[in-house]
């Protein structure tokens, strides 16, 4: 299975230093994030609710 990667639409183009992707993985293992800068350094594998939790944290703490 091909994963398709998207790029935040918040990102700032192509000098954007913090972008990630996120890309859904095959059925029933997750949504992978990964660094737009690095898309050959792996991702990290998070379920629905994970990344869910962790958008909720970016959110409450922006400038971390």
């Amino acid at each position: 299975m091909t994963v398709q990667w998207r790029k935040s639409s918040h990102s700032g183009g192509a000098n954007d230093e913090q972008c990630v992707e996120l890309g859904r993985l095959a059925p029933r293992v997750g949504i992978g994030v990964r660094d737009s800068k690095n898309p050959n350094g792996g991702h990290l594998t998070l379920t629905s609710a994970q990344l869910t939790d962790l958008i909720s944290q970016i959110q409450q703490h922006p400038e971390r």
